[in-house]
């Protein structure tokens, strides 16, 4: 079974050459590139976010397994949704799904389910596939759809991330988000640096907490929370900072903007 792209043509090119040219555009890669366990991506159109997540991507190094942690805008589906496709398409072609990790997380875990349709139109998934691509042609995938808001079961679903790729080196989870949706430049900077504080200090449950204390409109902390926790149980110390920005600095409006953020943690 082929996932069929949702978004090609709308949040990012369509054609493989517009979308290899946009992709050498945004991506500049670090000299020396990280090895990390976990990135933090943005997932508005390209034209907003894509400079953002670029830099992220060029920073590390991305292995031939890369486990992709999104937040379901639609609510379709399992709350804990692995995707059961063969294959996501995209313009540069077909990504691979490592089905047998997908069965491996399904089969010792209390909360992960095989559920093709709760990405099915996902973008929060959709729009790292490129990157991926792009870095790594060779690179498997596993999408991984989270509707959930039960902070208990994030870091659990975290731990049985990390007790499926324990011992591994050849593994990179991506945690999908934007930050602060659709209010001015310098309030979002004020929020989001407060949820931003919380992932430096590498605590998946104050990230978690801050967010909904704060009301900040952080559309991926379940995932990022998710990704958090695994991290720690695979031995992660600390995080950075790649980039953070707004989409005013595309667009000129500064009165409504959303939060991007590029982040690694190993």
């Amino acid at each position: 079974m082929i996932r069929r792209p949702a978004v090609a043509g709308a949040f990012y090119p369509g054609s493989k050459a517009s979308l290899e040219k946009e992709l050498s555009q945004f991506i500049t890669f670090a000299k020396e590139k990280k090895k990390v366990i976990g990135l933090i991506s943005p997932h508005a159109g390209y034209v907003y976010s894509g400079g953002c997540a670029g830099k992220g991507f060029g920073a590390v190094e991305v292995p031939d397994y890369v486990i992709v942690l999104g937040v379901n805008h639609r609510g379709m589906g399992a709350p804990f949704a692995v995707d059961g496709s063969d294959y996501w398409n995209t313009p540069l072609g077909d990504a691979a799904i490592d089905k047998e990790m997908a069965e491996k997380l399904v089969e010792n875990s209390k909360i992960f389910k095989i559920d093709s349709h709760a990405g099915a139109h996902e973008h929060s998934l959709e729009v790292q596939v490129p990157f991926i691509q792009y870095v790594n042609p060779n690179a498997k995938i596993l999408p991984v759809t989270i509707s959930s808001g039960n902070v208990d079961k994030l870091i659990q679903g975290g731990k049985e991330i990390a007790q499926l790729i324990k011992g591994r080196s050849d593994v990179l989870i991506v945690s999908s988000t934007d930050m602060s949706h659709y209010i001015d430049a310098e309030t979002a900077k004020v929020l989001d640096q407060k949820a931003i504080a919380n992932i430096l200090a590498m605590d998946p449950q104050g990230l978690f907490n801050t967010v909904a204390r704060e009301g900040i409109s952080m559309c991926g902390v379940a995932p990022t929370t998710m990704m958090l926790s695994a991290a720690l149980e695979l031995g992660a110390k600390t995080s950075e900072v790649i980039q953070y920005t707004n989409s005013g600095e595309v667009s000129g409006d500064y009165y409504q903007v959303v939060g991007y953020l590029s982040m690694i943690v190993h």
